[in-house]
Formats: C-alpha cells, structure tokens, sequence
C-alpha cells in the first residue's frame, strides 16, 4: 500500500509541476493595448493618485545602461474572497507557431529585463490581496552596466497558487494554475537597428480527386525573424504568378496585429482556397512595418501544380488499358496458330 501511495504522490506532484509550467506561461493577446485582467484578478502599472486604474495599459521606461529606476505594480482581487499569489518578473517571448506574445513561466530564470528587476522583499513569499481590494509592489530596475541598446521586453506576473483544476495526460496528473502579467518594455538608449526577414516560404497542396470539379486548396507557410533590437508590428503582402506571369494571387499588404519581439522566430501560415490544379507558380511574401517604411523584406518559392491525383488515376487505367490489349493479343495469336497436317505419304 505504501508503494502505491508514493507513486500516486509522485505522479501527481510531477504533474503539478507540467501544470505549473502551463498554467505559468501568462499568455496575453497581442492586440491594442489592454490592461491584464482574467476577469477574477488583474495585474496593471499602479496609477497615480486619483487617477483610474488602467491609466496606465502597460509598463514602458527608458534607461541607460547602468541606471535604476523605480515603479510599482497593483494586484486588483475583483473576487469575493481572499487570493494568494506568487509575483514574479520575468522575460517575454512570442510563441514559436503564431507568434503571440507571452511570459515565461516561474520555472524558467529571466536573462534578460526579468533579470534587471527588484521585486518589494515581501514577494519573497506569497502575496495575500483580500476580496474586492488591491495590494501596491513597489519594484526596481537596474540596468546593466553592459546592457544592449534597443527593447527589452519582459512583465511582472501574478501566479495564483490555487491549483484550479487536475487534467489527466496519459498517465500523468496536471495541475492547472491561472496567472496573469503586465507587460514591461524597457528600452536601452543607443544605436537602433529594426530588422525584419523573410524566410523558409514554402506551399503544401491537396487537390480532388477529378481537376476543376472542385477547387484544390493550398497552405502557403512562412517564417518572420526579427533580426533587430526593437520590437515591429510587421504588416504582410502575399502574392502569386502562373507561367508567362499571370496573376493567381494578390493579398495586398496588411497588419499582422502581433509584436513581434527582438531575436525572435514565428511560423506563420496563410490559407489558399482556390489554389490553381494546373500551373507553374511563384508565391512571394513581402513583409515590412508601418513605423519603418525603409524596412522590407521579401523571399518566394515555386511549385508546380500537378493534379496528381487525377494523372494517378489515369495512370492506373492507362496501365489496365494496355494489360487488357496484351491480354487479348496473346489469345488472338494463340487462336490463329495452323493446325497440323496428317502425313498421307506414310499412311500408304
């Protein structure tokens, strides 16, 4: 009984840890500018005296390398009862596939403006906010002496320590945790370069089974790499040419409403319904920024549109086709050999 007890124990507390991990990633949309907030508690930049609560939607500063500077962040309790959290600053990423923004969960040490920060010694421990009320953090950001101009993206989140839920993942337990952060630009004076770079286009089809009956689809996929120090919100053209240069495709340029951050990569994808069943095409992205209209970037792939399906099958029956007639000229030829002839010389 005591072995089972363990593994149970094991199990579940493995899966506390996977459930933290996920529940501590503090994804937020990346669209206008909005204050965090999961409807049951919220994380904002303290307002002034008087002033509302999201006066402020984000934390924004500026300092050279080497300066401290100060602020503080306001846990809101918009619940009935009393809440515990853990509070944690940290860095931002944009996910891989997609490429929304996000903060890295408490297990994953900050390197870059997470790193920089000094939360009140009372985040040490959990941070109790009673219901219906808000707790103040101050906290401090000390710039390193060798730290790189540009944006230095991060927030400051809070994690509840409820555990809200246990999902069942194979054969482990996960502990499901909510948190929520306020984001944290900070940007380092000095040279500034935006980059922005286009790569790995490349286009997957499925086309019917008989062309032109109905139309083929397509996914034209792509990566965004931001290969400078500032964060861009990259706007994207998608176009496409046929033999001789004729037009398949034109999505004229559009923004992505995403922040796409220094140093990262996204994978992107963009549908293509009506995909050509027959052609030799050239798909292009074009990507560039509002705010640089100098920065753009363009990379393309070709394919040849083949319904191969359609050509399989007539393959197939081109090949049964041709077994029949071989068939049926074996039997003729058989059928036409000359009989044989008694030899009537001997018979007398």
């Amino acid at each position: 009984m005591r072995t089972r007890t363990r593994s149970r124990t094991r199990t579940f507390l493995y899966g506390l840890l996977l459930g933290l991990l996920l529940g501590g990633a503090g994804l937020l949309p990346a669209t206008a500018a909005s204050a965090a907030d999961n409807g049951t508690w919220g994380v904002f930049p303290t307002p002034a005296a008087g002033a509302a609560m999201t006066d402020r939607a984000y934390f924004f500063h500026q300092g050279a390398a080497g300066s401290t500077l100060s602020d503080s962040v306001t846990i809101v309790n918009s619940s009935d009862k009393e809440l515990a959290f853990q509070v944690f600053a940290t860095d931002a990423v944009n996910t891989p596939a997609g490429g929304a923004f996000a903060l890295l969960p408490v297990e994953t040490k900050p390197k870059d403006v997470g790193a920089w920060v000094t939360l009140a010694p009372e985040t040490a421990s959990t941070v109790t906010v009673p219901a219906k009320g808000r707790k103040d953090i101050p906290f401090t950001v000390k710039v390193p002496a060798d730290a790189t101009p540009g944006d230095h993206v991060g927030g400051i989140v809070a994690l509840g320590t409820a555990v809200e839920g246990v999902q069942q993942e194979g054969k482990v337990q996960v502990g499901v945790k909510r948190s929520v952060g306020a984001r944290l630009y900070f940007r380092v004076p000095g040279p500034i370069t935006a980059g922005l770079s286009v790569e790995d286009v490349r286009v997957s089809r499925s086309a019917p089974l008989l062309p032109w009956v109905r139309s083929a689809r397509a996914t034209i996929s792509y990566a965004l790499v931001n290969r400078g120090n500032v964060v861009v919100e990259p706007r994207v053209a998608v176009s496409a040419e046929g033999v001789f240069g004729r037009e398949l495709l034109d999505r004229p340029a559009r923004e992505l409403k995403l922040s796409l951050l220094p140093g990262q990569r996204i994978e992107l994808t963009e549908p293509w319904p009506d995909a050509p069943q027959s052609d030799w095409v050239t798909v292009k992205i074009t990507a560039g920024a509002a705010a640089h209209p100098d920065l753009v970037s363009e990379s393309e792939t070709e394919f040849i549109a083949v319904p191969w399906p359609a050509v399989g099958l007539l393959l197939v029956l081109a090949g049964a086709g041709s077994t029949v007639w071989v068939l049926r000229r074996r039997r003729r030829a058989a059928g036409e050999q000359p009989q044989s002839v008694p030899d009537l010389a001997r018979t007398h």
